[in-house]
């Protein structure tokens, strides 16, 4: 099984199964599913095997032929088939090897392979007590098999040296791996927190720009519904405002969409953002809100601001208000905007609690609490801060302050 099936498996099963697939960390005695990479590196290693067992065999050869000769020829033999079984029984084969290497000569070759496989497939706590009976079994094969040619002290430097340089080889083959995995995972995680962000981002406009529309509509429709005796101009004017207010929501749905369906998934064209407001058309917004018969005053004493500050100012006050049509219907809103380069921008939106039934324009707007939350997520990320509450006068107020530097470069003002 490869690391795309393992993908498509789901969340779940990846977070196991990927340090099984790089790591080897297998339950032992598991089932076994090669890929074409496995099938190599396994007949390279018995390959490998197969060498080091000749080799030793071609020494031992000018020796005459006895019974442990035979011995060790058929044992050698059945080491190297036992090769195919590490990625199985990596530590039985590991331990086995290493007795067996104690003192027959020709199963070395397997036992090198297995300790190798072992450092590579199993962590520390159970590669160290393999390494270090590979080098207790080192003992007793100089005591019991010395040779004629090399001194037990050089024997004993020799396979030492063999044994930890076959164990650091593995070891770091391991590291590597699980340095693979987690610049993986972390990939992996950086993609799915990009595709949650652009996720939020797109939510929150949509609820930007459609709440504060949808209200409009509202508004305009409550007052037809409870006014069906108003003089013909006044309804001409609310349905125009329900056709114009229509017709910019189908337009600004249609932009928002029109961003998901073209964005490029590599991310190498992106599709540029649709024009954003900035704290110049908060006069505009106002206006537009005093048309549909809200009661607003604004009272703006800041100018200059960069366009990612005003921006975030500006939605701010657009959901204040699309709150105050949706509880407060008919009740006069008052926008306090002041500010100072180096220090900060403030707004405050207030407006009374209790508004008398003959003063609301239609019905009260249901609404599903996600606004001052996505208002109190766009301050802090702003670097500033946001309150929202009932004040003892009986009025709502919703106050933000968010950071204005000195300099601001254009990255900022995006």
């Amino acid at each position: 099984m490869n690391v795309t099936e393992l993908r498509r498996d789901g969340g779940h099963e990846l977070g196991w199964a990927l340090p099984s697939v790089l790591l080897g960390d297998a339950r032992e005695g598991g089932r076994v599913r090669r890929s074409m990479r496995d099938w190599f590196v396994d007949t390279v290693m018995f390959l490998l095997a197969c060498a080091l067992t000749l080799l030793t065999l071609i020494e031992m050869a000018p020796k005459p032929p006895d019974p442990l000769m035979a011995l060790e020829q058929v044992v050698g033999a059945l080491c190297c088939a036992a090769v195919w079984l590490r990625r199985r029984w990596p530590v039985g084969l590991a331990v086995v090897t290493t007795l067996l290497s104690s003192y027959l000569e020709m199963p070395g070759g397997a036992a090198v392979v297995g300790l190798f496989t072992v450092a590579v497939h199993r962590p520390f706590k159970i590669s160290g007590p393999v390494v270090l009976l590979n080098l207790v079994t080192v003992v007793p094969f100089i005591i019991l098999r010395p040779q004629d040619d090399m001194s037990r002290s050089w024997m004993a430097a020799f396979s030492v040296t063999i044994v930890l340089t076959v164990f650091a080889w593995g070891i770091v083959v391991r590291a590597r791996r699980q340095l693979v995995w987690s610049l993986r995972q972390r990939a992996d995680s950086a993609a799915e927190e990009a595709k949650r962000l652009e996720r939020e981002r797109i939510a929150r406009e949509m609820h930007d720009v459609l709440a504060h529309r949808i209200s409009m509509l509202s508004l305009h429709a409550g007052a037809l519904e409870f006014r069906p005796d108003a003089p013909p101009a006044e309804i001409t004017r609310a349905a125009g405002a329900i056709r114009t207010n229509a017709h910019l929501a189908l337009q600004d749905l249609r932009e928002v969409i029109g961003v998901l369906r073209h964005a490029d998934p590599s991310g190498e064209n992106p599709v540029p953002d649709r024009p954003q407001p900035t704290l110049a058309d908060l006069p505009t917004l106002v206006e537009e809100c005093r048309q549909a018969g809200m009661e607003v005053r604004l009272d703006l004493r800041a100018d200059g601001a960069p366009e990612g500050l005003g921006r975030n100012l500006y939605r701010i006050v657009q959901e204040a208000l699309t709150n105050a049509r949706k509880h407060a219907g008919g009740a006069p809103v008052t926008v306090t905007v002041t500010g100072t380069r180096g220090k900060e921008l403030s707004v405050e939106v207030r407006n009374p609690l209790w508004v008398p039934g003959w003063a609301r324009h239609g019905a009260r707007l249901p609404g599903a609490g996600a606004g001052l939350i996505g208002l109190t997520e766009r301050a802090e990320l702003s670097g500033g801060r946001l309150q929202h509450g009932a004040t003892p006068e009986g009025e709502f107020v919703v106050r933000a302050w968010l950071p204005w530097p000195v300099e601001t470069t254009r990255e900022d003002d995006q």
